[in-house]
């Protein structure tokens, strides 16, 4: 059995990981990578809000560091800040949303958990999507995943709305083979 190497989060924040790791309590966990479904479904989000970005006053940042506690930095697939919030090196104010896009060999509740730190550091919107089902689920005020039952995703009392249908359209659209 291995035995996990603990290392200061100066360290952590001063290397450079390819892809980028999570650090967790002293500890870097390798975050699974997706496959090319898992890439456009991000990349599709962060274009729908750059898009918008000047109607919904708001910026999307792809695989960004957010320091969730003084011990753990969680990178989400996608984060939307305010575009008034500053440009910092790691978001240590709770982004507006954050999005995870579920990798093959992930699972929903891994991603849960995940979800709930982001909650905690005060995330109000976390979007949870699996590219291959097509399930999609928003979080709760209890730091449970509550099944999209709409056919778009919301930021309330804003005038995001992002559809299904936007996110998968390239996929949709791409040759099948």
């Amino acid at each position: 059995m291995a035995t996990a190497v603990h290392i200061p989060v100066s360290e952590y924040l001063r290397n450079v990981y390819r892809p980028d790791c999570d650090y967790v309590d002293g500890e870097i966990e390798q975050r699974n990578l997706g496959e090319q479904t898992h890439g456009l479904v991000q990349k599709m989000i962060a274009a729908i809000f750059t898009a918008n970005r000047k109607a919904w006053g708001m910026r999307s940042i792809t695989e960004q560091r957010v320091q969730v506690t003084p011990s753990r930095y969680r990178i989400p697939d996608v984060c939307v800040v305010l575009s008034s919030d500053p440009i910092t090196p790691i978001l240590t104010s709770a982004p507006i949303l954050c999005v995870e896009v579920l990798s093959p060999e992930d699972r929903v509740q891994r991603i849960v958990l995940r979800a709930q730190e982001f909650q905690q550091m005060g995330v109000p919107n976390i979007w949870i999507i699996d590219p291959e089902t097509r399930e999609a689920w928003t979080m709760n005020a209890a730091g449970g995943a509550v099944p999209m039952m709409e056919d778009a995703f919301t930021i309330p009392n804003t005038p995001v709305r992002v559809t299904i249908a936007e996110i998968f359209e390239e996929i949709d659209n791409a040759p099948k083979a």
